[in-house]
């Protein structure tokens, strides 16, 4: 039996044509789908559905947490309604 080759082969993002691997504009079928698809990315047609975080970067806190942060002995809460001017 003889063995036979693999090709990876995709589908083009923009209209879903078989694209091979060997393909000049691979994973495009053509330059006219890979510029549809660039402008879809530079006019935000595309989005992160949630934000990434790295795992090495400590987490920060949000902003209900920052109002709530205790502040230093003598410190006043300016926003807090008992502040006076």
């Amino acid at each position: 039996m003889a063995a036979r080759k693999r090709t990876l082969s995709l589908r083009c993002p923009t209209c879903k044509k078989l694209v091979l691997r060997t393909d000049a504009e691979f994973p495009f079928c053509s330059e006219r789908c890979r510029l549809i698809d660039l402008g879809k990315w530079a006019s935000n047609g595309y989005v992160v559905s949630t934000p990434i975080f790295d795992p090495d970067e400590p987490e920060q806190p949000g902003p209900a947490e920052r109002h709530h942060e205790k502040k230093p002995h003598g410190e006043a809460d300016s926003e807090s309604p008992d502040h006076q001017r």
